[in-house]
């Protein structure tokens, strides 16, 4: 197992991004180029949701099968927390939270990995990934849209 954390200062408030963070929408196109998704849901993400979607990596790869259970989603605490597995990984366990910091907000992920001998090249990945969304998050955050 491997653990991934990654964060990311925001020019605004902590209400706004978690709006951001937690919407489908959203996460489709912060992950554009990256991966692409069949069968995500719309709407915002729910403690209890369980999604059973197919993921292209790079919207190019052949799709595969990929589930996530949404352990928690709190928005008071503003903490999403999420089990994943799918697409090569045995167990994606995935911690989400955003706090307010004297210059806006804070999105911090907290990401632990376990997919066998891939094991190193999925937290590779996992690295690039989560801090490859920062960008099209601020694109997302500026256009008003959250």
């Amino acid at each position: 197992m491997r653990v991934v954390t990654v964060e990311n200062d925001y020019p605004v408030s902590a209400a706004r991004l978690w709006a951001l963070a937690t919407d489908y929408s959203a996460l489709s196109e912060v992950m554009r180029g990256l991966a692409s998704f069949e069968g995500l849901p719309s709407g915002r993400t729910q403690t209890g949701q369980r999604l059973e979607v197919m993921v292209s990596l790079f919207g190019k790869l052949p799709a595969q099968p990929y589930r996530m259970d949404v352990l928690e989603c709190d928005d008071q605490r503003m903490i999403l927390r999420s089990s994943e597995r799918g697409a090569g990984v045995k167990s994606w366990l995935h911690s989400l939270t955003v706090i307010e910091t004297e210059t806006g907000s804070r999105l911090h992920d907290h990401i632990e990995i376990d997919a066998g001998m891939m094991t190193p090249v999925f937290a590779l990945w996992a690295r690039y990934m989560y801090q490859a969304r920062h960008k099209p998050r601020l694109r997302l955050l500026d256009s008003g849209r959250y």
